[in-house]
Parts: C-alpha cells; structure tokens; sequence
C-alpha cells in the first residue's frame, strides 16, 4: 500500500539515480564513483524484482522496478565500457573487494537464513540474499569518498538522496506496521535497512556540516 513516505523514498532514489547521471554526463568523467557500488546495486535489483516477470502489481511497481535495472545497468555499461567514462574510471580508488566481502558472504548467509526456516524457494533465496547486499551495496562508493578526502558536489547529492531514500523506507515500515492490519513483520528487512542507514550516518553530518557553511564538502578517514 502508498504511504507518504514510501512516495518520497521512491522519490528519493529516483532523484538519486537522475543526479549521477546528471553527474556522468556534465562531467564526461567517473572520478570518485564507484563501479563495484553500481554492480552491487544492479546485482540487488535484478535479484529482487524477478517478480517483474511472474507478478502484475500496479503501473507504478512496474516501471519503478524497470527504471530501477534499467539505469542501473546503463551507468555500469558506461564506467565499464562507453568512452571517456571507462578510461577515466579511478579504479585504483575503489579497492573494496566487493565480490569477496560483499556478493559471497551475502549469498552464504541468505543461504543460511532459508535453512534456518527450512525454505528451499529460489526465488526467495535471492530476494533474501538482494536485501542483504543492498545494506553494504554503498560501502564502495563511501571508502572511495574517504579515500578521494573532497567530494565533488553532485556527488555529495547523489549519496545523501540515496541515504535519504533508506531512511524514509524505515518510516514507511513503522507507518505500515501500526495502519495497515494486515502487515507482515518482516526483521530481515528491518535489520538491514537499518544497517544500511547508518552506514550513511558519518556522511550525513559532513553533508550537512558542509552545506550549511557553504563550503566544498570533506569526509575524514
């Protein structure tokens, strides 16, 4: 069911996605964005939505899910592929491991959750395994920002709407569970998404402390 702050967290990612492109496309270069972080999010949302194809929901589910893949997909073929955004892709500042200490352990403790609730479903497996990797999908993109020092300004906007759009979901969930009767308690989702905001918590104060005195924005390692 649409609440008003499900409305705004889709808002928020999708205003996310808008300004990284917007980022891309101004700058015609990818420093300071993290390819493994856009692999990671593509992975989630491809795993999560295989719904798209089996389930009909609303207009609105559906585009969101296909927007969601779809620009996702295009910015990976972009830093991966498309000139000059592939050559001037920092690698050498997006270290994190995320296929080692991200993909894997994520999978193998989806893995053990079903196990836990002797559920054997595929789909379910990945949708598990989708809501543990998107709560450290963003851990590349804020190592490469601690590494960088400086961040770019359209950066600095593009993380905090995708902090933002967490944050508002965990509003909606606490809106959900005390006015629709209905509603199924879900603490896998709960636990994660709270993970995954307060990894933004240490980005959320130099945002602002920045913004707020007008000047270039600084995260400390």
């Amino acid at each position: 069911m649409m609440n008003i702050f499900r409305l705004l967290g889709d808002l928020s990612h999708v205003v996310s996605i808008f300004i990284l492109l917007l980022r891309l496309f101004t700058t015609r270069q990818a420093a300071g964005i993290s390819l493994k972080t856009q692999e990671m999010f593509l992975l989630v949302f491809v795993t999560r939505y295989l719904d798209l194809f089996t389930t009909y929901y609303s207009i609105y589910n559906s585009l969101m899910k296909i927007l969601y893949i779809g620009s996702t997909a295009y910015i990976v073929h972009m830093l991966r592929f498309q000139e000059p955004f592939k050559s001037k892709y920092d690698s050498a500042n997006d270290p994190f491991l995320h296929l080692k200490f991200g993909v894997l352990p994520c999978f193998c403790l989806a893995c053990l959750v079903l196990l836990v609730q002797y559920s054997f479903d595929v789909v379910e497996l990945l949708w598990t395994f989708s809501i543990f990797l998107e709560s450290i999908a963003i851990v590349p993109q804020i190592v490469m920002l601690q590494r960088d020092g400086e961040v770019e300004n359209l950066t600095s906007h593009y993380v905090f709407f995708m902090g933002a759009y967490r944050a508002l979901y965990i509003l909606n969930w606490i809106y959900r569970s005390y006015f629709e009767p209905y509603y199924r308690h879900n603490w896998i989702v709960y636990i994660a998404g709270t993970v995954q905001t307060l990894l933004y918590v240490d980005f959320f104060y130099y945002y602002f402390i920045s913004k707020s005195k007008g000047l270039p924005m600084k995260v400390q390692n």
